[in-house]
């Protein structure tokens, strides 16, 4: 590695490590009431998936929340969950590999990950869920709305590129070049060392994350255009990809119109002022002003 890839790497993985360090945890105990939060485990294709339950099933359709790359319910969504579960049914997923899922030998693509998260929903008896993902968990999210979107009714995709275009130059390039050591001591690290059934597969995570980065493919725009269901796109103004790459995701999925001639239409977009990739998460007060009175609409 060059001393300005590694720079950029090293860089990548300060900022990851440095930004989670505020955002709060939370710890699944066997026997728990489901309204507080229980950990459960459901085994579909070949993966013994684990997920959370939060809050009582109401009138409303529950939420599955899908985390970001290397990290798992708590680093994700720890401050979110006990709010938005006060007044809906919050399911949270730990993807293949992360949290309390152990991997299994295939490689970390979204559209896998997306039929496992279609085949929760379909274990859990849910005839619709709205699916909110955050970074790679927003690209589970689509794919998920993609493979099957009789089971999604809205969709928030929090921080999320569908084409490498959509990235700032040189980001892709610099998550190549992380190394497992940069993450050693992170929120992320420490995450994994206390939930994952082979804390010493950590190393291994990061490699398949780098691999996944690697191989992921871009969504063709007329996929989103062809999604017959509201989205709502949230960035930060300093995010991993484009401002103008947000706007292009609105406009895809029936945004970017004059909403005083032909009124407002039901996909949003929301870019979060003075906030990063990592940082979206921890904009708890504005998340929850937005995202729930966009699934209530």
């Amino acid at each position: 590695m060059n001393r300005i890839a590694r720079t950029a790497a090293t860089a990548v993985a300060t900022v990851v490590a440095a930004s989670m360090l505020t955002v709060g945890t939370t710890t699944a105990s066997a026997g728990v009431d489901d309204t507080r939060g229980r950990g459960h485990y459901a085994e579909v294709n070949g993966l013994r998936l684990y997920y959370e339950v939060h809050g009582k099933r109401t009138s409303r359709p529950p939420v599955v929340l899908v985390h970001g790359a290397f990290s798992a319910t708590g680093t994700s969504w720890g401050e979110l969950i006990g709010p938005l579960s006060r007044e809906r049914q919050v399911i949270s997923v730990e993807m293949q590999g992360h949290g309390h899922t152990a991997d299994i030998d295939r490689p970390l693509r979204a559209e896998l990950m997306a039929r496992d998260t279609v085949a929760l929903i379909d274990h859990l008896g849910i005839e619709q869920a709205d699916v909110w993902g955050y970074s790679m968990g927003a690209s589970v999210a689509l794919h998920t709305a993609l493979a099957d979107p009789e089971k999604v009714r809205k969709l928030v995709l929090q921080s999320v590129a569908i084409t490498s275009a959509g990235y700032h130059p040189g980001h892709e390039d610099s998550m190549g070049q992380i190394e497992p050591e940069m993450l050693y001591g992170s929120p992320f690290h420490q995450e994994y060392l206390e939930l994952a059934p082979h804390p010493e597969n950590f190393d291994a995570l990061v490699g398949k994350v780098k691999d996944m980065v690697e191989h992921t493919t871009d969504v063709p725009v007329s996929a989103l255009e062809a999604l017959d269901l509201p989205v709502l796109t949230v960035m930060g103004d300093s995010d991993i990809f484009r401002p103008e790459h947000g706007v292009e995701i609105f406009r895809a999925t029936g945004g970017g119109v004059n909403g005083d001639v032909v009124g407002l239409p039901e996909s949003q977009l929301a870019i979060l002022p003075g906030t990063s990739h990592i940082g979206t998460s921890q904009r708890v007060d504005l998340l929850l002003a937005m995202v729930p009175a966009f699934l209530d609409a």
